[in-house]
């Protein structure tokens, strides 16, 4: 991978288990050549992932709409910072700028955020793993939410399995460099048509 778009929250509880994994996925990705791809901001955990990415010399590219832009919430010192005019161009464009997508804890943009790019996943619009860096087990009761929804039949297994999660950075990305997603497959599959 070239590039990892990040969602993450627009605040930092303080969790010093948090920020360990900022910095060990920060690390990894500067090491790996792999450019930071997020939402744009100086604040919360964006801005501390950003920051770390910047201090070990990486690339940060932000994607941010003007409207936040003008509340001055955009980082100052990425390596590059596009302006768009609203929240869905911002996620079209760090998703055509990415070839995989993280997310860390966050609130509902975070959500969001990802929960659209892993339905365009699964209807095949694009072919980027996808992953959960589960932190502290921020994310263990969504997950067994998906879980619940494969138990309902709400979910094919197949697309389930479509989220990579770790607590560990390296774990994480190195899951994401090994897996080939193809998605017509993923959409026939979903879809019984195959």
């Amino acid at each position: 991978m070239k590039a990892i778009c990040v969602f993450c929250g627009a605040n930092f509880n303080g969790d010093p288990v948090l920020l360990q994994a900022i910095e060990q996925l920060a690390e990894i990705m500067v090491s790996r050549n792999i450019t930071l791809v997020y939402g744009g901001g100086k604040v919360g955990v964006m801005g501390l992932l950003a920051d770390a990415i910047l201090s070990k010399g990486g690339e940060a590219v932000g994607v941010i709409p003007q409207f936040l832009l003008d509340k001055e919430v955009g980082h100052p010192g990425l390596t590059k910072l596009h302006i768009v005019d609203n929240m869905h161009q911002r996620k079209q464009m760090m998703n055509d700028l990415c070839d995989g997508i993280i997310m860390l804890p966050g609130g509902f943009g975070t959500l969001e955020e990802f929960f659209e790019v892993l339905t365009w996943l699964q209807l095949g619009l694009h072919s980027h793993p996808v992953g959960i860096l589960n932190v502290n087990g921020f994310y263990d009761l969504l997950l067994q939410q998906m879980d619940l929804m494969v138990d309902q039949k709400f979910l094919k297994p197949a697309n389930r399995k479509l989220v990579l999660t770790s607590g560990d950075a390296v774990e994480l990305v190195n899951l994401m460099d090994s897996i080939e997603i193809k998605p017509d497959e993923v959409w026939f599959r979903d879809m019984n048509l195959t």
